[in-house]
């Protein structure tokens, strides 16, 4: 109740100088009131998008994407991960790549998917695959490279061999840090989704992205600013509901 109630009096102070803050800037004339919206028309802003359907429908367009590209970048990252924390040739090539393009920024991948895939979801899939694929890939070999070698000692004595070493033994044993890859990747998945969606146009299925880029190009703040506050807490949201608990469990 403590943390709650402390939690609630700094939202209530950052709201209070967002609102004192905007009207003091459009007093003194630093940006025009279509530029600095107060909390209130935010509010309504996201409350309107909420009951016409455009907010909703923008979610659950947004989520397909993520939950499809996310997948198949697990499904990619994790095996490459464990290959390239095993052999010392994957590690010399596979994993050196990984360090290179996990340091390039997630939006220099969206000229190459149009390029490839024109304005497609298939160009969507791809900026997030290649988004979380790398993250995922070196928390993986991370994960397994600093597991205690005493694990594996130990079972070999006791007569595992071959897959029932990695599926008993170095797979549990490195759960921690693939958890923290998993949740690594899932923000770069996410924040590769929003440049994605910026920046390809498609004709139908507009998701939180577009939502954004039409707030910018109509001068709409009040849109800019609420397609973000969801962004934000629909972040917060997947941190606790699916990676806290996993992680807490974990330790």
């Amino acid at each position: 109740m403590k943390r709650f109630l402390r939690a609630g009096a700094f939202f209530v102070l950052v709201l209070l100088a967002w609102h004192y803050g905007a009207l003091y800037a459009v007093k003194k004339g630093w940006l025009s009131p279509v530029l600095a919206p107060d909390p209130l028309s935010v509010g309504q802003y996201i409350c309107g998008a909420f009951r016409d359907g455009s907010m909703t429908t923008a979610i659950w367009v947004t989520f397909r994407r993520l939950l499809v590209g996310y997948s198949l970048g697990l499904v990619i990252g994790l095996p490459l991960g464990l290959l390239t924390a095993q052999f010392k040739a994957f590690r010399d090539t596979i994993g050196l790549v990984a360090l290179g393009l996990q340091t390039l920024p997630s939006v220099c991948w969206v000229p190459l998917a149009l390029l490839w895939f024109q304005q497609s979801e298939k160009a969507m899939f791809f900026v997030v695959i290649m988004g979380s694929l790398w993250s995922v890939l070196i928390a993986t070999e991370t994960g397994v490279r600093n597991m205690p070698p005493i694990y594996v000692r130990a079972a070999r004595t006791m007569g595992s061999r071959g897959l029932h070493t990695w599926i008993k033994v170095i797979l549990p044993a490195s759960l921690p840090f693939l958890v923290s890859g998993m949740k690594q990747g899932w923000a770069f998945a996410w924040r590769s989704l929003m440049a994605a969606e910026i920046y390809v146009t498609i004709l139908t299925g507009d998701g939180l992205g577009r939502l954004l880029h039409y707030g910018r190009e109509l001068l709409a703040m009040d849109q800019v600013l609420g397609v973000m506050i969801v962004i934000v807490l629909i972040g917060l949201m997947a941190d606790k509901i699916l990676f806290a608990p996993c992680e807490r469990f974990l330790h």
